[in-house]
């Protein structure tokens, strides 16, 4: 099965757009009851069993684990991941991009070591570096397009022939690097007019949204732009706003309670805008 095949059948039998990004900060776990010398493993497996029912994916952040040493506790809870649900889909957020060998490790890194079922990776190093991870037919290649953060404004919408550059990237993407059909893109939901414009020329193109939450994406705008016209299409990615819900003994419970609302929300609006399936 391929990573399309998998989230678009985790997208109807969850019913959730919904994306948990599992983003372990040091500074905030220290606060957290978790007695384990694996605690970066606990606190993602708390998550993952109170929440597995509301998701359509998780995304795990490989810097957080790298930084403080904890690889093998990201290995540890992607295999307990696929182990207890193996329907849903791992992504790995790692953003890589670069060439030759490096790139081919790159891509054996998320896919051979850690097991994922999709990568972030960046284009801007062109097609070549990004040939490795595109060459693995049956995971998903979640390619940077229009970012969430203020600075994308920096490169990305600057005019390259009269068109931004994202708008480059995605035509790119999209005729030249999806020979696979295993390429999404990354599009923040902080820019929904870059969104709508994303999705008028890529209708049927998987997004992966960011900045629902701390980074403050309007969900209904978000929705307005990027959904397609089954009323999917999307995985909405929000990360701090669940995980550190509470930052005391029921964090994982109110990880729940927020997913739960965040869930509601978004198919409330998507009944409004008459696209929920």
């Amino acid at each position: 099965m391929t990573f399309i095949e998998k989230l678009t059948q985790r997208w109807h039998a969850s019913g959730s757009l919904l994306c948990i990004g599992l983003d372990p900060d040091p500074d905030r776990l220290a606060r957290l009851p978790l007695a384990s010398e694996q605690p970066y493993f606990e606190f993602a497996r708390a998550i993952i069993d109170h929440t597995h029912e509301l998701v359509c994916a998780y995304k795990f952040q490989s810097a957080c684990y790298q930084m403080a040493g904890r690889e093998a506790e990201l290995q540890q809870s992607i295999r307990y991941l696929q182990q207890h649900y193996p329907q849903i889909p791992i992504i790995l957020d790692a953003k890589r991009g670069d060439i030759a060998i490096s790139a081919r490790h790159y891509a054996r890194e998320a896919f051979n070591r850690y097991q994922a079922d999709a990568v972030t990776v960046n284009p801007y190093l062109g097609g070549d570096s990004l040939q490795p991870f595109l060459d693995y037919q049956d995971r998903g290649v979640i390619i940077l397009c229009k970012t969430s953060n203020p600075g994308s404004e920096d490169f990305q919408s600057l005019l390259v022939d009269g068109q931004p550059l994202y708008q480059k990237v995605a035509i790119t993407v999209s005729q030249q690097w999806n020979k696979n059909r295993n390429c999404l893109l990354v599009v923040g939901g902080t820019w929904p007019t870059e969104l709508a414009s994303l999705r008028r020329q890529l209708p049927t193109m998987p997004f992966l949204v960011p900045g629902l939450g701390e980074q403050g994406a309007n969900l209904k705008a978000l929705l307005q732009g990027g959904l397609d016209d089954s009323g999917g299409g999307l995985i909405i990615s929000s990360s701090r706003r669940i995980i550190y819900a509470d930052e005391g003994p029921r964090f994982a419970q109110a990880a729940k309670e927020e997913s739960e609302l965040i869930n509601r929300n978004i198919n409330n609006l998507r009944k409004k805008l008459k696209l929920l399936p």
